[in-house]
Formats: structure tokens, sequence, C-alpha cells
């Protein structure tokens, strides 16, 4: 009888489980013709697909947690000694922590080794809004769009209000905003298999090239032995300085691991599409977080359109344009003519990159973008090599990115004639630079401070120690951000990274007062070369502050 009943439960599992094969199979067409109302309709009939209320999720989870506190260890190491007791301990430690007086919290805390192997093994987690294998849905509302299952919005607000006009606002006003997020959702994506294998040969090797983050943490300073309190403070400083920096290493292995993981997902796909929607200012972005073309040069490198053209005569010449400015150093500020000539005087480098990326010359490492650079070196070696290089096939993404937007569009609404040619507004046989221009103030000014009496004017001794290291990267971002309201704590703390990247300071507290007179100093000049910008931004503020009352 025993036996009867376990094989009476065999057959239904089996049942259950053919069933949910042919649902599947079902979704899986109707997903691919599009069919949205269909599939919303089934997966609303089945009792699987029906959200939990907030309760039962709540006790569910608590009592998954509590088994898994008390039922998870980790393992012992694997050179541990066959003789020794094994080294058991709890995987997870659950304790209430003070935040403040009268309020304390409950908290997990993962053994470090597990915070080790989570970090590479991000494949086991549930990655929302994932690139579509099918073009997303048309958008037709504030809610209806993009992915046929997941709820979708089209613009991404936390702001009540703002979300309220955006529904109030007419359709037909919305009408251009739907057309160019689906324009864009529409565009077949696909992974550059090559370059993705030449990432994962260095991931697996440590990082530490082509800007990936290195693998390994940053050991501790050992403790001084003495007594001196000067010397411990330094030491304290330093454990401090280790501490943040394994933290910020810890986050970025984790996001590379995670852009990794969806890119070895879709290696095997024909195309893939990203739907995208808004963000509050009106600007379009990938709803898909992480593996996307707007992300970073790792990111712009493993992708490529999945549908190649022609090259073409105009294709083939702005191959090499691309090449240029994605190795950058000032050879992206040449003339399109200089560009061309970088590129074919460096021929034989860009055939050693494509055939040997990690065991030739590595010329391509050498570029400011470098996983990009490779791909187009890849791209570039492949059509000179065929019979006609015209007619060879590219997926290569040529992106176009603009001078400092924000400053072009205070230029063009105050009709400013200096500031329009400093952001490329105008027709020039060069390209402009607004971020050299800003560095060379900057470099002026602080060439002035230095020569004063520290006595008098204390930043004349952190003027002396910057003088050296102002260049266009160090100004860029406050620069970038400086038309969205950037704070002078904000210009702090990006002049401080980039201070820090380049270790021009070993004591944090120096580090922190040359980042302030850094950042104060470049929002002057930046407020200088560009008053009719400051002078609307301002304006537009006190309107702001009008409409609020």
């Amino acid at each position: 009888e025993g036996n009867q009943d376990k094989k009476g439960e065999e057959d239904k599992h089996e049942t259950v489980c053919l069933e949910q094969q042919k649902l599947r199979k079902n979704l899986n067409n109707l997903m691919k013709k599009q069919k949205r109302r269909q599939v919303l309709k089934i997966i609303g009939s089945q009792d699987d697909f029906k959200p939990w209320g907030a309760d039962a999720r709540a006790k569910v989870g608590s009592r998954l947690i509590e088994l898994l506190v008390k039922t998870a260890y980790i393992q012992p190491p694997a050179n541990q000694l066959a003789d020794d007791p094994p080294d058991l301990r709890p995987a997870f430690v659950h304790s209430l922590r003070t935040v403040y007086p009268g309020r304390r919290y409950g908290v997990i805390t993962c053994d470090p080794l597990i915070v080790k192997g989570l970090e590479r093994t991000p494949r086991d987690m549930v990655i929302p809004y994932m690139p579509m294998l099918v073009p997303p849905a048309k958008w037709t509302d504030y809610d209806k769009g993009a992915y046929l299952a997941l709820r979708s919005y089209v613009m991404r607000t936390r702001s009540k209000r703002q979300r309220e006009a955006v529904k109030r606002a007419p359709k037909k006003q919305l009408e251009s905003v739907f057309e160019a997020l689906d324009t864009l959702g529409n565009t077949k994506w696909r992974v550059n298999n090559k370059v993705l294998g030449i990432v994962d040969r260095i991931w697996a090797s440590g990082g530490r090239l082509a800007d990936l983050v290195d693998r390994d943490e940053v050991p501790f300073p050992e403790k001084p032995d003495t007594e001196d309190q000067s010397e411990l403070t330094k030491w304290k400083w330093k454990i401090r300085s280790v501490k943040k920096e394994n933290k910020e290493r810890h986050s970025l292995r984790c996001e590379i691991e995670l852009k990794l993981a969806v890119a070895r997902k879709m290696r095997d796909e024909e195309g893939f599409f990203y739907p995208h929607n808004i963000d509050f200012r009106g600007r379009a972005y990938p709803m898909h977080p992480y593996l996307n073309h707007l992300g970073s040069d790792m990111c712009r490198g493993i992708l490529e359109f999945a549908e190649g053209r022609a090259l073409g005569k105009s294709g083939l010449r702005w191959l090499k344009i691309h090449l240029a400015n994605l190795y950058a150093g000032g050879v992206d500020k040449l003339s399109h003519e200089g560009r061309i000539a970088f590129a074919e005087n460096h021929l034989d480098d860009i055939f050693d990159s494509a055939d040997r990326p990690l065991e030739g010359k590595r010329w391509w490492l050498k570029a400011e973008d470098p996983f990009q650079c490779l791909a187009v070196c890849i791209d570039l070696a492949a059509a000179l090599r065929s019979r006609c290089p015209e007619r060879f096939i590219s997926h290569i993404p040529v992106h176009q990115d603009g001078s400092c937007n924000g400053l072009q569009h205070y230029a063009a609404l105050g009709k400013d004639t200096l500031g329009a040619a400093a952001v490329n507004l105008v027709a020039g046989e060069k390209p402009a630079d607004v971020y050299s221009g800003i560095a060379a103030r900057v470099l002026d000014i602080m060439a002035t401070d230095a020569r004063k009496d520290p006595e008098v004017f204390p930043d004349a001794i952190h003027a002396k120690h910057l003088v050296n290291q102002v260049d266009r990267k160090l100004v860029k971002q406050t620069v970038m951000t400086s038309v969205y309201g950037v704070t002078c704590i904000g210009a702090r703390d990006q002049i401080k990274r980039r201070l820090k990247e380049r270790g021009v300071f070993d004591d944090d507290v120096e580090l922190f007062r040359a980042s302030c007179y850094a950042a104060k100093t470049t929002l002057t000049a930046l407020g200088e070369m560009f008053q009719g910008a400051r002078k609307i931004m301002k304006w537009l503020g006190e309107c702001a502050k009008v409409c609020q009352i």
C-alpha cells in the first residue's frame, strides 16, 4: 500500500511537470508573437503566479531565515589537516545592534568566507529587467509598454507629484517620447564573444588590467611596536583607509561579476533588446541596470549591434576616427584627418592587438577606453585583411558623445558666443575642449596662490602640492555635474577620488584639505568662464522657488 501511494505521488509529480513544460512552451510562443494580453491572462489564471500578501511573505521569509541561521555551516578549509578537528562554524549569525540610544535592530552577519564566495557567484541572483529576446511592447501609457509581463513605467521617479503630472499629461503630448523610447528599445544587440573571452581571462587571473578592479584585498598594516600616540593614530588611520578601500573593491567586484553573469547568459543568443524609459530629467536609459550600452568601457566593449552593415567608404573612415577617440590621450582632440592618420600610423599595433591581445605588445591597454579599443582593433584588422574593406560587415557601434551637454544648453539659451565655441556648438577644424580650458584656468589660479605667503594664505601649501596635478581629468567630473547644481561638498568628493587614485597624499587629513581647496578653485574658474550659464542657473532657481510657493 505504501509503494502504491509513493507511485501515485510520483505519477502526480510527473503530470505536474509535463503541464508546466506545456504551459512554459505556450507562454514562450505567445511572447515571441507579442500576444501580451493573452500572456497576462494565462499568468493571472495560475495560482502559482498569484502574489502573496505582505503578512504571508513576512512569516514565510522569517521562518526560512531562521532555518538558514540554524542549519547553515561553512565547510572546513581545503588545506586543513586530516587529524585536526573540523573547523565548523555557523555561516550566518543573528545579533542585535544598537544604532542610536533607544533603537536596536536585528542584524544577520555572514562569515568572511561566505562573503568571499558570494561575490564570485552572482549567477545565482535573480537579476531584474533582463534584456529581452523579443522586441519590447510599444509604449502607450505611463505604465503600459516595454516588458510583456514585468510592471514597467515610462518614467523612473520617486516624486508622487511628478508621477501624477506624467499620468495627467495628454497622450498626444507624450507620443514623441513614446516613439523615441520604442526606437531605442527596438535596437538589436549581441555579445562580442571575442572581447568577452579576453575580459574573462583577465578577470580569472585576478583583474588589475584594463581598469578592472584587483580581486585581492589590500593587506592590513601591522601594528607598530611603539607607545607613541602619534604613530598609533597614523596606524589607525591607515587601518580605516584599508577597510574603506576593501569595501570599495568588494562593491566593484560584485558589480563586475553581475555584468559578466549577464554577458555569459546572453553570449549564445542571436540578439536581444533593451527596453528604455526616462529619468526625472527626461534622459532615456535602458531599464536593465548592469550590462548595457551606456555602461562602463567593459560593457560597451562587450556589446555590439546584432545586425551588421557593410562599412562603405564613410564607415571605414569613421572606424579609424572612432579608434583614435577611444585611444584618447590628446589624440581625440586632433582634426578628423589627424585622427585617421593616427590610426593608419599604428596599423602594426592594431593587428598585434587583434591577434595577440594578452600575449603581444598590449598596445590596446594604453587606450583610455581599452576594451572598446580592443573591439575596434579586432574589427578594423578583419576589415583591412578582407578582399574589400568597404564591403566588410561591421557590428561596431560608433558612440558619439556631446561636449558637456549641460553647458551646451546654457550657451544656447543665453546665446553665449564664447561659451558656444568652448562646447563645440560652432564649427571648428579641431574639437574645442572645455575641460582643458577650465583646467588651464585652475592652473593659473593655483600658480598665483602657490607664490603667496603660507602664513597669510594657508592654502598656498596645497596650491604648491597640486600645481603638477591639474589636468582635464581632475576637473572633468566637477565641470560636467556643475550644471546639475553640484555643491562644493560634491565637488570636493569628486576631486578627492581623483587625487586618491594618483596617491598624491599619504595623509587623509591633508588629502581632505587639498580637495576642499581644489574644489573651490575649480568652481571659481567655472564661474569666470561661464558667467552667462551661472546667471541663467540662478534665474531658473529663483523661478523654481516662485513656482513652489
